[in-house]
């Protein structure tokens, strides 16, 4: 494509306020992106075939920095691998918006938002997948369920 990437990261946090994808869109926007992909992963009403009515998420003390390391991780090796192109030497900008609640979340509450901005949707897709997947994979927070039976069940506690 003849263009370096830079990557810029606009937001990695753990909230205990809502958050939107609305909010992330805007925060990632820009006139050089030809691109914005969100993910919202939102609280459902349902698991393991049993109703859910809320969720609580925990994360641990350290999670805020861990959040923000994942983030840093996958900005670092995306430039590493962007050095590989070759071309004019313009740059163009990806921006990367994640936030993941913590505390009582209600049926239908974004849980986990991110975004990502980029000049080409192939770039952003793949940014935003690997994102997502990361934060779920390391960000240690745990989701505590509420079912309608009036039983609870703690998910990723032994992560």
């Amino acid at each position: 494509m003849g263009t370096e990437s830079v990557f810029e990261v606009v937001t990695a946090v753990l909230s205990a306020e809502p958050i939107s994808v609305d909010q992330a869109i805007a925060a990632v926007e820009s006139d050089t992106a030809g691109a914005v992909v969100s993910f919202s992963g939102v609280v459902r009403n349902h698991d393991g075939g049993k109703p859910v009515d809320r969720l609580s998420y925990t994360a641990h003390p350290t999670a805020h920095q861990v959040m923000a390391d994942v983030v840093a991780r996958l900005v670092a090796e995306q430039n590493a691998g962007a050095g590989q192109n070759t071309g004019e030497g313009s740059t163009k900008p990806v921006r990367i918006w994640a936030a993941h609640r913590i505390g009582m979340l209600e049926i239908g509450d974004p849980a986990l938002v991110c975004a990502v901005s980029a000049a080409h949707r192939g770039q952003a897709f793949a940014v935003c997948s690997e994102l997502v997947d990361r934060i779920k994979e390391q960000v240690p927070i745990w989701k505590e369920q509420f079912f309608s039976d009036g039983t609870v069940e703690w998910v990723g506690a032994g992560a």
